[in-house]
């Protein structure tokens, strides 16, 4: 009777196999490993193409016993565990970051802390050195959870331009006042002279700078800044028709609508619908992020694009710069018009 003899097991590939296979040192796959900092872009190609025909997987606990790091991020939502559901571009952002980190081969932890206990416990955690850094979404003023973090020396980049005493955070952010000031500008151009708002909640920077700019745009034009056509919405869907409600009920000679963001734009098509007005005839209507309900919504909504890729790949930019000790400052990036029925 014959025996077989087991297969010897195949050694899985090293450091070396992959800076062997890409031709550059293994000094270069460790940068490249850690963030990719001082590697050339054909450098960095050629490590990913050895990575992909080696097979090489990172040993985390080994890293992370020598770096002191974990190897991970976080994706910190500083609101109601609704908010990420409902609101297309939380997804759009987190997707984005996400992808971005995969190309470092660092995984994305997603963190929901809307009430102030989840965010104690969620601090607990992560200054505990279980995440190498933070993006933060959605700080609204007085939101501790910025701050806290920076002093426990947990790098953190905040998506959005940060409020109050922590200004000069790292933060990435698309120009709000200015993508505020085109809508209405366009709206303006289109002969409307009795211009609506509902802005976003006035205790977070996309609220206070989206208003500052339809207030500029209304002064330039020699048209009353009246606060009867202003109302203060929260980014929902509802909060968007409830508001636009209130502004017909106060000025029903209304002839256009400038909506602080997609999803409150549907919410006041419906207010403006109930209320028997045309749009775009009656009332011309903008919105402002280009997510899915822009294209979702009945007619289709004129709005701002907010270039999320961007904002995205930017956030983790910094952030690993951050991880890696270097200083970071802000990125402040473009919007654009797209011009659709509802105007």
């Amino acid at each position: 009777m014959t025996m077989s003899v087991p297969a010897r097991r195949r050694r899985a590939p090293t450091i070396h196999d992959v800076a062997r296979e890409a031709g550059v040192s293994r000094g270069t796959v460790s940068r490249f490993l850690n963030g990719g900092h001082n590697v050339s872009a054909v450098s960095a190609k050629a490590v990913e193409e050895a990575i992909r025909k080696t097979g090489y997987v990172v040993n985390r606990h080994a890293r992370s016993l020598i770096t002191g790091r974990s190897g991970s991020a976080a994706f910190l939502l500083t609101e109601p565990q609704e908010k990420f559901f409902e609101d297309p571009n939380f997804n759009v952002l987190l997707r984005g970051c996400t992808q971005a980190l995969a190309a470092h081969d660092i995984p994305l932890l997603l963190m929901i802390a809307g009430t102030r206990e989840e965010q104690r416990r969620l601090l607990r955690y992560v200054t505990s050195g279980h995440v190498d850094g933070v993006l933060l979404v959605s700080s609204h003023t007085g939101d501790p959870v910025a701050e806290q973090l920076a002093e426990a020396g947990v790098p953190v980049v905040l998506c959005g331009k940060p409020m109050g005493p922590g200004g000069r955070m790292a933060h990435v952010a698309a120009d709000d006042r200015d993508g505020a000031r085109e809508m209405v500008r366009h709206l303006v151009g289109l002969g409307r002279r009795r211009i609506g708002t509902v802005t976003g909640p006035l205790d977070t920077p996309g609220g206070v700078e989206r208003l500052a700019g339809y207030r500029e745009v209304l002064a330039e034009s020699g048209l009353p800044v009246a606060e009867e056509l202003i109302a203060t919405g929260d980014y929902s869907r509802e909060g968007g028709e409830a508001a636009a409600t209130a502004l017909l009920a106060r000025r029903p000679d209304l002839d256009a609508l400038f909506v602080a963001s997609d999803l409150m734009a549907q919410g006041a098509l419906a207010a403006l619908a109930a209320a028997g007005r045309r749009v775009p005839q009656d009332v011309a209507v903008g919105g402002f992020d280009d997510s899915s309900a822009a294209v979702a919504s009945r007619p289709a909504l004129t709005t701002i694009r907010q270039p999320w890729d961007r904002i995205s790949q930017e956030m983790v930019r910094l952030l690993l710069a951050g991880i890696s000790g270097e200083d970071t400052s802000a990125v402040i990036l473009p919007t654009e018009l797209v011009r659709r029925q509802s105007t």
